[in-house]
């Protein structure tokens, strides 16, 4: 497995792994499936705001992405961002999220520029909070029935990593 900055070219893979996330699971809220000029502008503003964008790449396929972005656009919280971790249905159980969130911390570390990772994770994705846990992030809080999709109500949890060298 290679981990490496995306480019443009990756965006139809990506765009798969998306789709398949908003079509067939809980860990996109989304309920419409997007197009390929949606990632575009998504690659665009990412790239523009020196936030990372990886791809996980297994015998030349894209086997999952990761990036992360602001947590919220008042200038209060420039320092917090939000982490996203996608892996094909295809490459599940490889180690692939873990070298994807994994480099997206090295990354958030070596940047001075993050404070605080939080990840928002549907809140019966257990693998994906116990995924969180291991980096060390930690439960801080639950939002119940703040999303709907597929007939029910969902909750959210919250978990934050905290780099403490970083903006003190």
């Amino acid at each position: 497995m290679r981990i490496r900055d995306a480019d443009k070219a990756d965006l139809p893979a990506v765009l798969a792994i998306h789709n398949t996330n908003i079509a067939e699971s809980t860990a996109i809220w989304d309920t419409d499936e997007v197009d390929l000029d949606d990632r575009l502008t998504w690659f665009a503003d990412r790239s523009a705001a020196g936030m990372p964008i990886l791809i996980a790449e297994i015998d030349g396929e894209v086997a999952g992405y990761a990036s992360y972005g602001q947590w919220r656009p008042k200038s209060g919280y420039r320092f917090t961002v939000e982490n996203s971790v996608y892996v094909d249905d295809r490459f599940q159980r490889r180690g692939v999220a873990t070298a994807l969130l994994t480099e997206l911390i090295t990354r958030a570390t070596d940047s001075h520029r993050v404070h605080a990772m939080v990840a928002a994770i549907e809140s019966s994705n257990s693998g994906s909070i116990t995924l969180h846990e291991r980096f060390g992030f930690r439960v801080v809080g639950e939002l119940p029935e703040v999303g709907h999709k597929f007939g029910r109500w969902m909750d959210l949890t919250l978990l934050q990593l905290t780099f403490p060298m970083n903006h003190r």
